[in-house]
C-alpha cells in the first residue's frame, strides 16, 4: 500500500465508527481525508473516481464494523477493450 492511501485507511480507522452511522455497508471513496463519493459495490467506486482523479490517489473503503472490510489490497485495476 502506498503512503497516500495508509494516510487515508488511517484516517478511515480513526473515524470508523462515524462512517459506520453513516455509510454502513457501502463503498466509500477517501481522499485528501474527506469522502468523495460512496457507492453500492467497490468496481463501479473505482471506475467512477478514476474518471476524474487518478487511480492510487484515493482509497475505496468498504464500511462496516469490525476489521472484516480491511482484509483485501488492490494495488492496481487494469481495464481491457475488446
Amino acid at each position: 500500500m502506498n503512503s497516500v492511501l495508509r494516510e487515508e485507511f488511517k484516517y478511515y480507522l480513526a473515524h470508523q465508527d462515524e462512517f459506520v452511522k453513516q455509510y454502513n455497508g457501502k463503498f466509500i471513496v477517501l481522499m485528501h481525508h474527506r469522502v468523495l463519493g460512496v457507492y453500492n459495490d467497490a468496481p463501479t467506486a473505482v471506475a467512477e473516481t478514476s474518471k476524474s482523479h487518478e487511480l492510487g490517489t484515493f482509497l475505496v473503503q468498504k464500511v462496516e464494523p469490525g476489521t472484516g472490510a480491511y482484509t483485501q489490497t488492490f494495488h492496481s485495476l487494469v481495464a481491457f477493450t475488446h
